[in-house]
């Protein structure tokens, strides 16, 4: 999945097999650290099947310093699907599910989300799991001129969630005009 570059079309390169398993020995790390971290998914049922694995979602503390304003731990919420796994709400579903875990056991008190400002999808589904809109900044790990340099931020807290888990109260995540 991380060697795909349709996957991928929105960090700075693909991930090398190494890579990959380092990314693993990361979360399972966080997982020892923090009781939470990126899980891995599976689809039980769906229109196109069953899987054991199509990607993972979770809560990662960010591996570089945040170059904005934040509440301690920063926990980011991320997702990465297969390609084939696109398009069915999996990553919102999975992401409603974290928040919950987010804020009702973790008992963190606010979590980000931040992508490069083209990855609309990934904004979409932040959108959808009730974050709002806050900055943007550019990447600590990015040099000038580097495509991927800036990032929107997205926030959510506790209190911005309402119990069906988006911050409209309506279950699509819509937000009014």
């Amino acid at each position: 999945m991380n060697a795909d570059p349709r996957v991928m079309r929105w960090f700075p390169s693909t991930m090398t097999r190494e890579q990959s398993r380092a990314s693993v020995e990361r979360f399972e790390s966080l997982h020892d650290d923090y009781g939470f971290t990126g899980w891995a998914v599976e689809v039980h049922e769906s229109g196109r099947g069953a899987a054991p694995f199509v990607g993972f979602v979770g809560l990662v503390p960010p591996s570089f310093e945040a170059p904005f304003a934040h509440t301690d731990p920063l926990v980011e919420i991320g997702w990465r699907l297969a390609a084939d796994w696109w398009g069915l709400g999996i990553a919102t579903e999975a992401a409603e599910a974290a928040l919950r875990f987010a804020f009702d056991v973790a008992g963190l008190t606010e979590v980000v989300s931040f992508t490069v400002p083209a990855n609309i999808a990934s904004q979409a589904v932040m959108q959808r799991i009730g974050m709002r809109y806050d900055t943007v900044f550019d990447h600590p790990r990015a040099q000038p001129g580097d495509w991927w340099r800036p990032h929107v931020l997205y926030r959510v807290t506790g209190a911005d969630l309402v119990d069906d888990g988006s911050a409209t109260g309506d279950p699509s995540g819509r937000t009014p005009p």
